[in-house]
């Protein structure tokens, strides 16, 4: 009794050590839609973390902007005696001091001028930090497109695979019988290797685009953990390109930028042309001067006032260079103007061009390749159509396709660059 104890105490262990060490179950992989692509790349993005943190150092300068002028302290010592007087050598008996306190008064508002100078360059740097997040947000908005356009192309390797293998079946069956010929059965199964290997590059393509995207992420995690969900189709509405337009002229952060550093410019001049003012310095002191004859006039206080006599520099070259500034930047919104005009224009044909590719597919160019394979695959079978006719056919439909597939990532990818040009997401 003992020994049978003894050796189901041990199977058990055996047991539950095989468990144990049996591989397990990979843990299924969680589904990202666009959305939570998108909030984690914001979140985590090193790129946008480190542009962030230039707008707190803008505003940072907006401090040093509005900081006013330190007076300034004097300390002076005079009457100190460096020669013996009458044969005795007192040198303090007749030191006195002065202490003063100066402050330079700035006129015309120069203060205000440097303060709405740095709040103008903080606008900038956001408008500049939306406008890199948006070129950003597109490239990983290509990325997710096509890691989804990755994924229809491979349920589409694999539906033709699955769908080939069933007429290898029958067409097996039917050589058993000694309906058909081998070297027809033979180049049938040849044809399987062109499955194969469009399986093979889709399998490829679709890790190497998950890849991608989380490359742009910043994330480290194995491709094999997650996976993403979203719609892959398209839609036929689309606004007009006016609408488009003024959309991102309200929308589009580089053009807010070039406005704003016109205006940031037209500060600049303000304040050149303000500090070629003179700014005066008042000084007041006061003083205890045991020397005096008068006992009475121990203690004195004095005033000055400083004023710089600008005959030859009156800030004339940044008066000249800022208001050459304004006009440059002039010139440059107005560039930026006309780009925001071309992306809109460009985007728009191209989104245009796919929509009207893809209508004539959902109408009728699908249907007609399944219902052309189907019927030549039917004539074959029976003996009505030849074999190059079948695998013909079969090669337009999957081309036909394919290219529907292809077409559709192109039209997301087309929405996705409007939605840059127009500088917010128009189309979802």
């Amino acid at each position: 009794m003992h020994w049978k104890s003894l050796g189901l105490a041990l199977a058990f262990g055996a047991a539950s050590l095989l468990a144990q060490t049996a591989p397990q179950p990979a843990p299924a992989p969680q589904i990202w839609t666009w959305d939570a692509v998108k909030n984690f790349f914001e979140l985590n993005n090193t790129s946008l973390h480190a542009s962030r943190l230039n707008i707190d150092e803008l505003k940072a300068q907006e401090i040093t902007a509005h900081l006013r002028p330190n007076p300034d302290f004097t300390l002076t010592a005079d009457g100190t005696q460096i020669a013996p007087s009458h044969g005795v050598w007192t040198p303090f008996a007749g030191t006195f001091v002065s202490p003063g306190v100066s402050y330079l008064f700035e006129r015309r508002n120069k203060r205000g001028l440097r303060y709405d100078a740095a709040k103008q360059g903080t606008a900038i740097g956001v408008a500049q930090q939306s406008d890199s997040e948006r070129n950003l947000l597109f490239n990983l908005r290509s990325a997710f497109v096509g890691v989804l356009q990755a994924k229809a192309v491979l349920r589409l390797a694999q539906d033709n695979l699955d769908s080939y293998d069933k007429i290898l079946k029958v067409s097996r069956d039917r050589f058993s019988a000694g309906d058909i010929a081998r070297i027809d059965l033979d180049r049938l199964e040849l044809q399987r290797l062109q499955f194969e290997s469009d399986l093979q590059t889709a399998v490829v393509n679709l890790r190497t685009t998950k890849i991608n995207l989380l490359a742009l992420l910043d994330d480290r995690r194995p491709v094999d953990s997650f996976d993403l969900d979203g719609p892959f189709d398209f839609s036929e509405d689309l606004a007009s390109l006016d609408d488009y337009r003024k959309d991102a002229l309200d929308a589009r952060p580089d053009l807010r930028a070039a406005v704003l550093s016109v205006k940031q410019a037209e500060t600049n001049y303000q304040l050149a042309e303000a500090n070629g003012s003179t700014d005066p310095t008042i000084g007041v002191w006061f003083t205890h001067n045991g020397s005096f004859n008068n006992p009475d006039a121990l203690n004195t206080i004095g005033a000055s006032v400083s004023i710089p006599l600008r005959f030859f520099d009156s800030n004339q070259g940044e008066k000249l260079r800022t208001k050459i500034d304004v006009k440059r930047n002039e010139k440059l919104r107005e560039g930026v103007e006309t780009q925001v005009y071309a992306d809109i224009d460009s985007a728009y044909a191209t989104l245009s061009s796919n929509i009207s590719l893809l209508k004539p597919y959902k109408r009728q160019y699908l249907d007609q390749a399944v219902r052309v394979r189907d019927t030549v695959l039917f004539s074959y079978q029976h003996g009505g159509a030849s074999l190059l006719d079948f695998i013909n056919a079969e090669s337009e439909y999957r081309t036909v396709e394919l290219n529907y597939v292809n077409l559709v990532g192109s039209y997301l990818t087309a929405a996705a660059q409007l939605n840059l040009a127009v500088g917010r997401e128009v189309i979802q």
